[in-house]
């Protein structure tokens, strides 16, 4: 009896790809290169009291852990964490850095 293809079946790589967008892997992965990019670009004593939040539109949020270094990063600092952070990436996925304080980092 020959093997013949059932309706409705698909190849195994449609099965894994929807299976990774609905577990949200990418999402997850994405989020990890984010946050070795960052820990690279801003260095071990920066990345120590940040944490990266999400990236929206372009914008990546950067939580900070106290307004002394919030005040330092915004005011000094940012211009020159993107550059390095885009290079880090090597994209213009981030295009603006958002920073924010958060007493939980």
């Amino acid at each position: 009896m020959p093997i013949t293809k059932r309706q409705g079946t698909q190849p195994i790589a449609a099965i894994l790809s929807d299976l990774v967008t609905r577990r949200g892997f990418a999402h997850v992965r994405g989020q990890e290169h984010l946050e070795t990019a960052w820990r690279t670009a801003i260095g071990e004593p920066g990345a120590k009291y940040t944490r990266v939040g999400a990236l929206r539109r372009g914008t990546l949020e950067i939580l900070v852990a106290n307004s002394v270094l919030l005040q330092e990063l915004v005011g000094f600092q940012k211009q020159s964490l993107l550059a390095n952070l885009q290079k880090e990436l090597d994209s213009k996925d981030v295009q603006d850095i958002r920073f924010r304080l958060d007493e939980t980092t």
